[in-house]
């Protein structure tokens, strides 16, 4: 009784054994990685800004600094908003992984809240600085700076109508599983924010202050 012959395997550790394995990837494989090559991009662009920011940062034109602008209370209490905001997020993944809609929703509207309140003080800071004459116009290192934290608060705001989109979604289609990636998607989104806000706070603002 001849012994079929062992399967070609080099390097595939047992996967030949599945069906179609040289066959398109799952979609959810592929659409993780065209999310993370966006996300790559816009690091990316992050880059470019904080670059240009950090060879702008002293051409004040005879003007303020940012030690002479900057209202260290104020950006703490934008900073502990926006990462509550990815604390309440990271509560709506374990709701999205127990598919319990109630808390989905809620954590959901949590983290939405605490970005308004991040966006809220941002546009305060930005009205405030413009309302005193220290606009963008006003020199290199303001230029700077406002495309710098105006492109990030920018993200934000997206994501927040990105985040009202979810909710909808999920509200009306249930925890499909097309849902279920765009919420991953979306989470990963917000906390890249929370890690491209940490490097700002602390390059512009703790940075600038010291002067």
């Amino acid at each position: 009784m001849s012994q079929a012959a062992p399967t070609h395997d080099p390097n595939k550790l047992g996967r030949a054994a599945e069906p179609n394995p040289d066959g398109p990837a799952p979609k959810r494989v592929v659409v993780s990685y065209g999310f993370w090559i966006f996300l790559l991009s816009d690091f990316i662009l992050f880059a470019c800004f904080f670059a240009g920011y950090a060879v702008l940062k002293d051409a004040t034109a005879g003007g303020p600094s940012g030690k002479d602008l900057f209202e260290l209370n104020l950006v703490k209490a934008e900073t502990a908003l926006l990462l509550l905001s990815s604390f309440a997020c990271g509560m709506a993944g374990i709701a999205t992984l127990a598919r319990d809609m109630r808390w989905f929703q809620i954590a959901m509207a949590v983290t939405g809240l605490f970005g308004a309140g991040f966006l809220a003080l941002e546009a305060y800071e930005f009205l405030h600085l413009i309302g005193e004459g220290h606009g963008p116009g006003r020199s290199a290192f303001l230029s700077a700076f406002f495309a710098l934290v105006g492109c990030h608060g920018l993200h934000v705001l997206l994501g927040m109508l990105w985040l009202a989109t979810m909710m909808a979604q999920a509200w009306a289609k249930g925890f499909r599983e097309d849902i279920l990636r765009r919420i991953l998607c979306f989470s990963l989104f917000w906390h890249a924010l929370d890690i491209i806000w940490v490097a700002l706070f602390t390059m512009v603002y703790l940075m600038g202050m010291r002067g």
